[in-house]
């Protein structure tokens, strides 16, 4: 059956507030120990104690302050879109700092089992590239098209990334190549990968799937389908990593969305074939090497793609068994647990994009059949913490 769908560049270094935190807290108990043993000789237990008390409180109070609240439950905004023109499979979704939705779509193309042959060559070149608009940025209050291009380029389309600078990034699998284009431009600023090529040297894709960038330009491939690998590239193309090395006790299968959450140095990667959402470290910041944060359940089925809130990563899955219901979960690679499940009212059916706009505020889900993009907001949830939920 065919399958569809360290060098540190920093200006300012990335700091992990939690496990400062921590750090913070044990020391003051430390300190406060011991200067209180040494105070009771002076007769100054009380003074000590209570100003300890009030620099704990402090500490606790800007802790809640830059915790992460509850995560947000997506609510679907029935009756958006309100029209689009036809579309093909929409395998992918991103937003821009403009928090408008860019969908990358197929067109009359369609991934079927005579697209590739045993060696992932794509086998309707002749046919030419698509020749409609593949690339659609649509208004976030009625899903009107806004602006298209995209036509004459591509041959089969499939993940899309806006990064911070509205940088539009985008992967063909049957061209096995990634494209970086700047806002407003339609030729590209970057390509990686050889054209029609597949393979699986420091210079080869075989069918890539998703891009992650971060805020320091720093580049994440999901290659893909046939190498089951992250490749992670400096902000010039010139490649730093790949994830897994020999030495780590990872195995991807089908790494299908790429997510980061660059405060606490996390890659989430739907590991599609594994059934699971798995988070090694992104290698942004200087920590000895820890096991990856593991995310699996057992309707989790086979995830298509992921997308992060502060420490909260939402994904979709997609068709796995008659048992496995489709649609969205909420995540928490922290304490590596499923905390909420979701979808629009009429279900999902085959899901294979998701992003998240900038501010947190709206959250979308595309589709390759039915082809749908759909809109939901995220509604907050706050809940109050506790003293060991914020030490420990």
């Amino acid at each position: 059956m065919f399958n569809e769908g360290r060098r540190i560049h920093r200006s300012d270094v990335l700091v992990t507030s939690r496990r400062l935190v921590k750090m913070a807290v044990f020391w003051m108990l430390l300190v406060s120990v011991a200067s209180l043993g040494l105070s009771e000789a002076r007769s100054g237990v009380h003074d000590l104690g209570e100003e300890f008390y009030y620099e704990l409180k402090a500490l606790i109070d800007n802790r809640v302050e830059q915790k992460d609240p509850t995560p947000r439950r997506p609510k679907e905004v029935v009756g958006w879109p309100r029209s689009l023109p036809h579309l093909g499979q929409v395998t992918g979704v991103a937003v821009n700092s403009h928090g408008q939705p860019v969908i990358f779509h197929r067109g009359p193309r369609v991934w079927d089992a005579s697209c590739f042959n045993a060696t992932h060559h794509f086998q309707h070149v002749a046919e030419g590239p698509i020749t409609v608009s593949t690339v659609l940025t649509l208004d976030p209050e009625t899903g009107a098209v806004l602006s298209d291009w995209g036509s004459d380029r591509f041959y089969m389309p499939h993940g899309i990334t806006v990064d911070s600078s509205d940088n539009i990034w985008l992967t063909d699998v049957a061209l096995h190549q990634v494209f970086k284009f700047a806002a407003g431009r339609t030729q590209p600023s970057l390509i990686l990968g050889v054209r029609f090529t597949p393979g699986s040297s420091k210079r080869h894709f075989c069918q890539p799937t998703s891009v992650a960038v971060t805020s320091t330009e720093e580049i994440f491939v999901a290659d893909g389908y046939c190498n089951s690998r992250i490749m992670h590239f400096n902000q010039w193309g010139t490649l730093v990593r790949v994830i897994p090395k020999p030495t780590e006790f990872l195995s991807l299968q089908v790494p299908h969305g790429l997510a980061l959450i660059e405060s606490e140095d996390l890659l989430c990667i739907a590991d599609r074939e594994n059934m699971r959402v798995t988070c090694p470290r992104a290698g942004l910041l200087p920590y000895t090497s820890s096991p990856p944060a593991t995310i699996q359940a057992p309707d989790l089925g086979r995830v298509f793609d992921v997308a992060a809130l502060g420490d909260y990563v939402y994904a979709v899955n997609g068709p796995t068994s008659p048992q496995i219901p489709v649609r969205g979960f909420t995540l928490h690679p922290g304490s590596e647990n499923v905390v909420d499940r979701w979808g629009p009212a009429a279900g999902f059916h085959n899901p294979h994009g998701i992003a998240i706009c900038p501010n947190g505020s709206s959250l979308y889900v595309t589709e390759i059949g039915p082809n749908k993009v759909w809109k939901f907001t995220l509604i907050s949830n706050q809940s109050s913490y506790t003293i060991q939920d914020l030490v420990l």
